[in-house]
């Protein structure tokens, strides 16, 4: 048996200590995660090849779930696919937008005895119920909200406008949230960027905003790679957000699934939406991994 040494912080050296105990260590973790993840999906896609009708499976394996999430005569599940894609893609695009400016600032303009303080602020917010948040921007957006009251009292606007309910609102609710993440993941990658690279296109005649788009900008792609994946497998999962703000006027996905499971008890067809649902989960992971290389990290 392979045998490893340790060194023990005074500098002297212990007994050698098999290598096997080390794999060992890592059994409860591997048993963990094949029973409270492997286990349930193998489990949800064996379902989702069933088909259940009033309640009763009366086939074993088919694959009349999935060809009715193509094929379904009003289009509706397929719908709600392109809905939570279009949603997903432009609150990533947003908060991206949104909040690389402000890891930059805080990361090259913001003393260093200050950032510390910032970030705890900038997390704060993580520690209000996500519920919580929700409903509080209904009541900003409701017509009888902060916004409307505003402009009505400016003479803006004559009568208020709706602006809760609708993908306008949704979209809001999500990069409210997704920004503080994004923020965080950019942050952590520009501070860990070394200054000498940016001096050193300073010192060949490079302006700032070409420092920018030729040295930083390159270097901190892995972070925001990381935080656009996050943000795209937690918005397009979410149920919460999209029920409260955006109403019942558009179905996305997770809406899809549940209403699957509340109104139709048809577990054989959320079973597929599920997966399906991963699948383009998988897809994103892997686009992101082979063309922001962030399997690299």
């Amino acid at each position: 048996m392979a045998l490893v040494t340790a060194t023990s912080a005074a500098g002297g050296i212990r007994a050698p200590r098999p290598a096997g105990l080390k794999r060992l260590a890592l059994y409860p973790a591997l048993i963990f995660t094949a029973a409270f993840f492997v286990l349930p999906l193998a489990v949800m896609l064996c379902i989702s090849f069933t088909l259940r009708d009033k309640g009763v499976t009366v086939d074993w394996f088919t694959f009349a779930n999935y060809r009715a999430f193509v094929e379904r005569g009003d289009g509706v599940l397929l719908q709600a696919m392109v809905n939570s894609l279009e949603v997903t893609a432009v609150v990533t695009v947003l908060s991206i937008l949104i909040a690389y400016p402000i890891a930059y600032i805080l990361a090259y303009r913001v003393p260093a005895r200050w950032q510390r303080l910032l970030l705890v602020l900038m997390v704060l917010p993580f520690w209000t119920s996500y519920v919580i948040r929700s409903y509080s921007w209904l009541l900003v957006l409701s017509e009888n909200g902060i916004i409307n009251r505003l402009l009505t009292g400016l003479g803006v606007i004559a009568e208020p406008i709706g602006m809760g309910n609708n993908r306008g609102a949704t979209i809001l609710g999500f990069v409210h949230f997704f920004v503080m993440l994004l923020t965080l993941t950019i942050y952590s990658n520009l501070v860990q960027i070394k200054e000498s690279y940016r001096r050193a296109a300073a010192d060949l005649g490079a302006s700032p905003w070409q420092v920018l788009l030729h040295v930083t900008l390159p270097l901190s792609l892995p972070g925001v790679a990381v935080g656009a994946f996050l943000t795209f497998v937690l918005c397009i999962g979410d149920y919460i957000t999209p029920q409260i703000l955006g109403g019942s006027k558009e179905l996305l996905m997770p809406q899809a699934i549940m209403r699957q499971v509340g109104r139709t008890a048809d577990f054989s067809m959320a079973s597929a939406l599920s997966m399906i649902l991963m699948g383009v989960v998988i897809i994103a992971f892997l686009f992101s991994a082979r063309r922001l290389r962030m399997d690299r990290l």
